[in-house]
C-alpha cells in the first residue's frame, strides 16, 4: 500500500509528495493532516530552507476526495484537517514553491494562490468547480483572485467554474512558467536550491512584507469561506451534485430556487 502523502529531503528542501495516483491524486482528511504537518516541520527544522509540492508528471490533485466530504464538515473550519493546511500554507515561515502537472483542480489550483513560486506542465488544466458541485469558493480565493485578476475573470473562474490551461495561468500570473510535463519537478526544484542557497533570514523577513499586504484581511476570508463551505456540504444543491457524480451524470439544478 503506498503512503499518500510522501516525504523527501533533498539537501535543505522538503519535498511533499502527493501520491495517490490510483484516485488521482485525490485528497483525503488524513493527506490534509499530512500536508498541514509537513509544514509545520519544516517551519520548525533549521536546515530546510524550502517547501515544495509536487505531484506526478500525469496528475497534481484531483480535489477533494467526495467520498469523505459528502458527510459534511465541522464548521470550526480553522481545526480540521483542510483548514489546518490551508492555514499552515498562507503562514508558512519558509518559501513554498509548487510543481503542477496534469489536473489541478479545486483546492489544486486554490493552494497556488499562498505559494511563493510555481511552475506548470503544458499538460496541466487547473479548474476550481465549486459552485459547479453546489459548494463556494475556498482557500482566500474569494478575496485574492477578484484583487488579483479583477472581478469578472475571477467571476469566470469561480462562478462559471470553466477550466483553463497551463498558458492562461501563466498569463493571469498564477504561475512562472509552463514547462514540459517531464521537466516541471526539476524546474521548480532548481528554484527550491536557489533559495536555499540565499540568506535564510532575509527570505523570511521578505515572505513575511509580502503577506503584511493581505492584512487580516486573508484570514477572515478563509475562515468565511470554510464555514459557508460546511454549510454548503449539508446543502441540497451539494447532495444533488455529489448524487450525480457517483451515478455518472450531468446534475439537474433545475428545480432550485
Amino acid at each position: 500500500m503506498s503512503t499518500p502523502i510522501l516525504q523527501e529531503k533533498h539537501d535543505r528542501i522538503l519535498i511533499l509528495r502527493i501520491n495517490r495516483p490510483d484516485q488521482k491524486n485525490a485528497l483525503t482528511k488524513a493527506m490534509y493532516t499530512d500536508l498541514a504537518d509537513g509544514i509545520s516541520d519544516a517551519h520548525n527544522d533549521p536546515d530546510i530552507r524550502a517547501i515544495l509540492i509536487a505531484g506526478n508528471n500525469e496528475c497534481f490533485t484531483a480535489g477533494n476526495d467526495l467520498s469523505e466530504f459528502e458527510n459534511g464538515m465541522p464548521e470550526d473550519f480553522r481545526t480540521t484537517p483542510v483548514g489546518r493546511f490551508l492555514f499552515a500554507l498562507a503562514g508558512a515561515s519558509k518559501p513554498i514553491v509548487a510543481a503542477v502537472n496534469g489536473p489541478a483542480v479545486g483546492i489544486g489550483t486554490t493552494l497556488l494562490l499562498h505559494c511563493d513560486l510555481a511552475w506548470a506542465g503544458s499538460n496541466t488544466t487547473f479548474r476550481m468547480p465549486f459552485v459547479n458541485l453546489g459548494l463556494c469558493a475556498e482557500g482566500g480565493s474569494s478575496l485574492l483572485l477578484p484583487r488579483w485578476l479583477g472581478r469578472v475573470r475571477a467571476g469566470e473562474l469561480l462562478l462559471l467554474g470553466r477550466p483553463f490551461d497551463a498558458e492562461k495561468a501563466a498569463h493571469y500570473g498564477l504561475i512562472n512558467g509552463v514547462c514540459a510535463p517531464e521537466s516541471t519537478e526539476q524546474t521548480a526544484l532548481e528554484a527550491c536550491q536557489e533559495l536555499a542557497a540565499l540568506p535564510p533570514a532575509a527570505i523570511r523577513a521578505t515572505k513575511e512584507l509580502m503577506n503584511e499586504g493581505n492584512g487580516g484581511g486573508l484570514e477572515q476570508a478563509m475562515t468565511r469561506e470554510g464555514e459557508r463551505f460546511a454549510r454548503r456540504l449539508e446543502s441540497a444543491e451539494a447532495k444533488e451534485a455529489f448524487s450525480a457524480f457517483r451515478e455518472k451524470r450531468a446534475p439537474d439544478y433545475s428545480g432550485f430556487n
